[in-house]
């Protein structure tokens, strides 16, 4: 089921590409998440990050390249998505697949220490209300006293008069920067299910594709700020933020 570097080199490329569809100023949100992190991590040898939702190594290799010396362990639950990843970004992580929110998928990773940092960037919107708050806990068990959870996703208002508003500066955002001239999520499946370099991985996608997320969508920030609290965190902050799309950072007590 490998697939060749210069295969991966263009589906990755185009995934970049098709993304900035959906994440408003995707590339400083991952700038912000990664200067969060190395905050955290200063003075720290051999860091060990965990990449959630990680899909084709986008933050794990922007992260690999800013901390050389950070230990990242990748996980998702697409076997094609971590193929490209393996093969394009091949020396960013240790990828890992798993499906976060259920029992036991933190086995997986093979951890031999406490984390420093845990990041994701629009990934965990697909767990339901309750998975949600149990991944949360999980993850204040796996982080050291003072790490991070750093999550990148959109937030709407938690006063849903204003919800129109949040997504309207996005959308203007995204339209002043061209990122609507760009192939859109549909249309890259679509595209690489017709790649027969692909056909074998698309076989196991669609394998582990019933036991995806449930989802109700996205919570406000206020929502999850609830969650991580009760799940053991000691802070929640905003650190950055641009229409919905906001940079939320929980810290173990």
């Amino acid at each position: 089921m490998g697939v060749s570097m210069a295969a991966a080199k263009d589906w990755v490329e185009r995934w970049e590409r098709q993304q900035q569809r959906y994440a408003v100023d995707r590339e400083e949100r991952f700038t912000v998440i990664a200067d969060v992190v190395e905050h955290v991590v200063t003075g720290r040898s051999r860091p060990l990050l965990l990449d959630l939702g990680c899909g084709p190594g986008s933050l794990s290799a922007r992260l690999a390249a800013r901390l050389r010396d950070a230990e990242i362990i990748a996980v998702d639950m697409d076997p094609l998505l971590l193929e490209l990843a393996r093969t394009h970004h091949a020396d960013a992580a240790r990828y890992v697949e798993a499906l976060i929110g259920t029992d036991g998928w933190t086995d997986a990773l093979e951890a031999d220490r406490p984390v420093d940092a845990a990041v994701s960037t629009t990934a965990l919107h697909y767990l339901a209300e309750p998975a949600l708050l149990d991944t949360y806990r999980t993850l204040a068990g796996l982080l050291r006293p003072g790490g991070v959870l750093v999550n990148g996703d959109h937030f709407p208002p938690a006063d849903g008069a204003c919800g129109g508003v949040t997504a309207h500066v996005g959308r203007r955002r995204a339209e002043r920067t061209d990122a609507h001239a760009t192939e859109d999520w549909q249309s890259w499946w679509a595209a690489a299910a017709q790649d027969p370099e692909l056909a074998d991985l698309f076989d196991a996608r669609r394998r582990v594709s019933a036991c995806g997320g449930n989802g109700s969508g996205h919570f406000s920030a206020a929502h999850h700020t609830e969650l991580l609290l009760r799940a053991g965190f000691a802070h929640v902050a905003p650190v950055w933020q641009y229409g919905d799309s906001c940079v939320l950072v929980a810290v173990k007590g």
